[in-house]
């Protein structure tokens, strides 16, 4: 009998393969992810396999090959020299999410090692990596070395995909971006994991959106990913657990680049919103949880909430502030702009939005509250293209708040001036005031583990 291995692939015939709903093997998943890495696969034909993907969807036995060989891809980082447990966290995107600037520092400060790659803007969401770069001199696009240096030094270090890590991700997710075929499950999951797993991770924490801000906005869909994410995960040797949190409102008070930045280092200061600012009660929270898993799963504490209370006793006591400044340093960035922030920012514009009506803040559509942050430019249409440090929206109410008609709602901070009309048009359609107040929504809902996620599934297969 011939050696199936042997026999030649051909991509068009893992394209019609895929249309007619056949699942591909490890073989030919193998390929497609060698093939776009390498720049043998046409970009119409990669294009032609994503929409198949997307309208046939992914097996998990497909989504499992497609992880590992997107991931086996380029060159791969090892933690193994740096004594700690490696533990990174990641989030399905979101508008003001903020996050990382804060559990990256807290878990490092309680033992464990962060190395985190993040990604840039994409549609409606914020990027970490452009917020980071609003800082003068601070550098993500580090060699896996550079990477591992800052880590001993601070404990932790945020930096972008180097041109050797995962390249068959970044081809995929370009295509994905421009083919519409950016909300499927299994694409998702095989681009934010083979990215993570490349990492080297012993341990991942996933936060996983819900929400009018989420990519997925209905509950089963998210739900559905999370575990996704976390049986992927954990079958390639990760522990990994997946929160599902609230993105019906934007995460604390701010949504851009350098102002996020200075509302995470004012609450790592211990500087909290006075009443007519806002309420960023949300963003300390959900950090800590989040902090408080990766500190557990690094084996730094026996419980989550022990991991939490750790970490509420960095964030006290200034320990993950200082470890959040060394590391800006060491990645070339003047951390002296936190000294005199309002200095440093210079928005083009600015226009404070006052309340056009009286009553709670009953609804806020997060998705376009996004897209709003994007105009005034603090985003991007395009891949590639440059975004303004100092550009963003303040929100002074939160959902549930009560607001009298002429006070103060929202500061956007625009380029110029004629930058400023469609964020305010947006932000205007965008939010729902009411006599009564809103259903209050839980800050995390679901969560899933290794056993949970793999139930899940079992019940809901697609």
């Amino acid at each position: 009998m011939a050696n199936s291995n042997a026999t030649p692939l051909h991509m068009i015939d893992l394209i019609l393969k895929k249309r007619d709903g056949v699942p591909l093997n490890e073989r030919e998943i193998g390929f497609v992810a060698a093939g776009a890495a390498a720049g043998t696969i046409p970009l119409e034909q990669l294009s032609a396999w994503l929409m198949a993907a997307w309208l046939r969807g992914l097996s998990l036995g497909e989504i499992r090959a497609l992880t590992l060989a997107m991931r086996d891809s380029g060159e791969k980082f090892s933690p193994a020299r740096l004594g700690k447990q490696a533990v990174d966290k990641h989030s399905t995107g979101g508008v003001g999410d903020k996050t990382s600037f804060l559990v990256a520092p807290l878990a490092a400060a309680c033992g464990v090692a962060v190395p985190m790659i993040s990604g840039r803007a994409l549609g409606h969401t914020g990027g970490t990596l452009d917020k980071l770069e609003s800082i003068p001199g601070f550098r993500t696009a580090m060699t896996l070395e550079e990477f591992e240096k800052v880590i001993k030094e601070c404990g932790a270090a945020i930096v972008s995909q180097t041109p050797k890590l995962v390249p068959a991700d970044r081809v995929l997710y370009a295509l994905r971006d421009c083919t519409g075929t950016v909300e499927s499950p299994g694409l998702i999951c095989a681009s934010i994991l083979s990215k993570k797993l490349a990492a080297g991770l012993n341990a991942l924490v996933l936060d996983v959106k819900t929400g009018s801000g989420a990519f997925l906005r209905k509950q089963e869909d998210s739900e559905y990913l999370a575990a996704l994410l976390v049986s992927t995960a954990e079958a390639a040797g990760t522990k990994t657990v997946a929160l599902l949190t609230d993105m019906s409102q934007p995460l604390g008070t701010t949504a851009g680049n350098f102002i996020e930045l200075v509302e995470a280092v004012d609450l790592m200061r211990g500087k909290r919103p006075t009443e007519s600012d806002g309420d960023n009660s949300d963003l300390r929270e959900l950090s800590l949880i989040l902090a408080g898993w990766m500190i557990h799963l690094g084996g730094q504490a026996s419980t989550p909430e022990a991991g939490y209370a750790r970490a509420d006793a960095a964030l006290a006591d200034g320990t993950a502030l200082r470890i959040f400044l060394a590391m800006i340093e060491a990645q070339g960035g003047d951390a002296s702009v936190f000294k005199t922030p309002k200095i440093f920012h210079r928005p083009g514009a600015t226009e404070v939005v006052k309340a056009w009506e009286r009553g709670f803040v009953a609804e806020m559509d997060t998705t376009a509250l996004g897209w709003a942050v994007q105009r005034t430019g603090a985003g991007r249409e395009n891949a590639g293209e440059p975004v303004d440090p100092h550009a963003g929206i303040v929100f002074h109410a939160r959902r549930g708040a009560w607001v009298e008609k002429g006070r103060p709602f929202a500061t956007i901070y625009a380029t110029n001036d004629e930058l400023l009309a469609e964020p305010i048009a947006i932000l205007k359609q965008a939010i729902r005031f009411s006599g009564n107040p809103p259903n209050q929504v839980e800050l995390v809902g679901k969560i899933f583990t290794r056993d949970s996620a793999e139930n899940y599934l079992h019940d809901h297969v697609r």
